[in-house]
């Protein structure tokens, strides 16, 4: 389709060729110039608009590379560095005057913002008046705007003994306690708790005199009688090892489920947790801290033993990220988006829990935990350690947030390149422009 400018200039062409008077060469070539203007102004824009891109592209990469190291640097070593960085990805001469800032804060999240300005000068505008098109381009990288709170729920039954596999689990999880300390940028963007499981969970002896904990059971199985066999009364609580069971009825779960669900405890000895002197009782739990080194001494110490019940190292796993009970948690700031995150490994199918010892009634009471969890928008990365030829776990699979976050490990060994996969999608850096 012809444009009316081609058009125009046809018509024109057609009457100089045709005019026999002087004034017309004269209107002619003023009228050449700004033809010739519009037809090279795009040409011109599409030059610009090519170096605008590239323009980009660099910013984005540079905001990314400066924003690893930038809470360790002063303002001036963060805006070198973003020089440096830039010039490097971008150095096309026809970008004329490029000028890049790089600017750091860790207002409400740390973010570097990059910002790059140069001039492209034009081949043909120039001759109606355009002689230089701005170009600009911007980008923020933003590390530790989302928060996050994670669980580690992990086997410490007997089984875990055999085949090297609680060996590699403490190799792993110290491994991802350092991928998830060198993620946060400040105190307090990543949290950790963790929970070592069997058919208990140990919530620390010295919580003797707590108020959400039911002797109910204890008391009846822990007696201390006289000479014989007289007199006999619970033994002193002091003695407690520090596991509890399940939350519910001494015969069975609660009519509102407790043990399924993070509902605080208590008054009710059906929201606490019952007392056991278990002899399988796994190391004591740690709540959300980033006492870094006290939670590799609390891994070192992970011992085998017990049978297992996945379900309330879910349960008190989950317990840990929201608080009650024995768990308090920071506070949540504005401004921050926070990621709630529960891996939970086991090596084995559920045994044991407080009232059943087949696998289907204890699956479908952890069942329930996994759909409340994730209903509460908590993120499940489930693992099996399947180095027995057990089944593959339909419970753990329906468990896990989505089948990427579900994983069936026939190898110790695969427990740390799994917990290192998992650290590294928790740990990744976004951008947003």
């Amino acid at each position: 389709m012809t444009t009316p400018l081609l058009e125009k200039f046809r018509d024109a062409s057609r009457r100089f060729g045709h005019a026999r008077d002087g004034s017309t060469v004269i209107t002619f070539a003023l009228a050449f110039i700004p033809l010739v203007g519009l037809t090279g102004a795009a040409v011109d824009y599409s030059r610009a608009l090519q170096l605008q891109t590239s323009m980009q592209a660099a910013a984005d990469t540079t905001a990314l590379m400066v924003a690893q190291s930038a809470a360790s640097q002063n303002s001036s070593q963060v805006q070198t560095a973003t020089d440096r960085f830039y010039k490097g990805l971008f150095a096309n001469p026809a970008a004329t005057n490029l000028q890049v800032t790089g600017t750091y804060s860790n207002n409400g999240g740390s973010t570097v913002y990059v910002k790059a300005t140069a001039a492209y000068n034009t081949s043909f505008m120039g001759v109606v008046g355009f002689r230089t098109l701005p170009l600009a381009a911007d980008s923020t990288a933003s590390f530790g705007n989302t928060r996050l709170r994670v669980a580690l729920v992990l086997d410490n039954t007997g089984s875990m003994n055999d085949d090297g596999k609680i060996g590699a689990l403490k190799t792993a999880t110290k491994n991802l306690l350092d991928q998830l300390k060198a993620a946060a940028i400040n105190n307090g963007d990543v949290y950790v708790s963790i929970i070592p499981f069997s058919k208990d969970v140990n919530l620390g002896s010295s919580n003797y005199n707590a108020s959400w904990i039911d002797w109910t059971d204890w008391d009846a199985k822990n007696q201390v009688c006289g000479w014989n066999g007289n007199g006999c009364k619970p033994a002193n609580h002091n003695t407690w090892n520090g596991c509890v069971m399940d939350r519910g009825r001494s015969n069975g779960p609660s009519g509102n489920n407790y043990d399924t669900n993070v509902v605080a405890p208590n008054n009710s000895n059906s929201r606490k947790y019952a007392a056991e002197q278990y002899s399988g009782c796994p190391t004591a739990v740690m709540g959300l801290n980033y006492d870094w080194t006290s939670m590799k001494s609390l891994v070192d110490d992970m011992s085998p033993g017990g049978n297992t019940n996945q379900g309330i190292g879910l349960q008190v796993g989950w317990m840990s990220l929201v608080g009650g009970g024995p768990f308090t948690v920071p506070a949540e700031t504005t401004g921050y988006t926070y990621q709630h995150v529960i891996i939970l490994l086991t090596d084995g199918l559920n045994t044991q829990n407080r009232w059943y010892s087949d696998q289907a009634s204890i699956d479908g009471r952890q069942s329930m935990t996994c759909t409340n969890a994730k209903a509460a928008g908590v993120v499940l990365y489930t693992i099996q350690v399947n180095t027995g030829g057990d089944p593959t776990s339909n419970l753990l699979q329906g468990c896990a947030s989505d089948s990427s976050k579900f994983f069936l490990l026939t190898s110790a060994s695969q427990i740390v390149s799994t917990f290192a996969q998992i650290g590294t999608n928790l740990s990744k850096l976004h951008i947003a422009k």
